[in-house]
C-alpha cells in the first residue's frame, strides 16, 4: 500500500502507518519550508526506530505535489481544525484527488473542544478551554472540528454512501497519561505559537496564561484527576 499523511507533524502517526505496511511505502507532508525542522526531527525518529520504507517532504494540503490517484490511503489527524473557514473543504477536495479511485480511503478525525470534560473541576482550565476556543477561531480554525467533518466531507464531493462516521475518545486517568498530557498542555500555554496568538488576539495575558499553565499541574496532581477527549471520525471510501 501506499499511505499519505497530511500534516505530518514530528512523525509519530506517520511512523506507526510505516509498520503496518512493511511491503508499502508511507509519505507525509507538512504545508512550507518553514516546517523543515520538524520534517527533520520525523526523519531522525524513523531512523533511530530502523523504519525504512517512509519519506518525509514539503507538501501543501491545498495543492499536494502528487498526481491523482497516487495513494491507497490518504490519512489527517488533528489537521483540519487548524485550517481557516472553507480551506478544509479544500484540503478534503484535494485528498480526494489524489486517493486512488475507485477502492481508496481517506481517513480523518478531529476532535471537539466543546466536549472535552475533566475532574476535579479547575476555574483556571475552565479558563484555559474558553481562552483556547476563542484563539482558535481569532486564527480562523475551527476547535470544534469534529462535529463538522461529514458536512466538509460532503461540500468536498466525497459520496455519502461510502463515508463511515464514527465517534473516538481519549481518556487520560494513569499516572503516566495525566503527567503526559498536563504537561504538554503546560508547556503549550505558555511557550508556543498559542502563546503568541492568545496574547496577539487578546484573548489572554501573560499572567493569564501562567495561571492556566498552573492549573493544568495543580490538576495532574489529583489523585482522581480524570479528562475525557472526543473526537469525530471519518472513514471514506471513494
Amino acid at each position: 500500500m501506499k499511505i499519505l499523511d497530511v500534516g505530518c507533524g514530528p512523525g509519530t502517526i506517520t511512523i506507526d502507518l510505516a509498520r503496518l505496511v512493511p511491503q508499502g511505502a508511507v509519505t507525509g507532508t507538512e504545508p512550507t519550508a518553514a516546517q523543515e525542522p520538524v520534517l527533520q526531527q520525523a526523519r531522525e525518529t524513523a531512523a533511530q526506530q530502523g523504519i525504512t520504507n517512509v519519506t518525509f517532504s514539503v507538501g501543501d494540503g491545498y495543492a499536494l505535489p502528487f498526481a491523482d490517484n497516487s495513494f491507497d490511503v490518504v490519512h489527517a489527524h488533528q489537521v483540519l481544525q487548524h485550517v481557516s473557514e472553507s480551506d478544509p473543504v479544500k484540503m478534503l477536495a484535494e485528498m480526494k484527488r489524489v486517493v486512488k479511485k475507485p477502492g481508496g480511503i481517506i481517513a480523518v478525525r478531529e476532535c471537539d473542544y466543546e466536549k472535552m470534560t475533566w475532574h476535579p473541576p479547575s476555574d483556571g482550565m475552565t479558563r484555559w478551554h474558553a481562552m483556547y476556543q476563542r484563539t482558535a477561531r481569532a486564527n480562523g480554525g475551527e476547535p470544534n472540528a469534529g462535529r463538522v467533518l461529514l458536512s466538509w466531507a460532503l461540500k468536498a464531493g466525497i459520496p455519502r454512501e461510502g463515508i463511515e462516521t464514527t465517534i473516538g475518545t481519549w481518556c487520560f486517568a494513569s499516572q503516566a497519561d495525566k503527567e503526559y498530557w498536563s504537561q504538554t498542555h503546560a508547556e503549550r500555554i505558555i511557550s508556543s505559537t498559542l502563546t503568541e496568538s492568545a496574547v496577539k488576539h487578546g484573548t489572554a495575558t501573560m499572567s493569564d496564561l501562567e495561571e492556566m499553565a498552573a492549573a493544568w499541574r495543580e490538576w495532574c496532581a489529583a489523585p482522581d484527576a480524570w479528562f475525557g477527549v472526543m473526537h469525530g471520525e471519518l472513514l471514506c471510501r471513494v
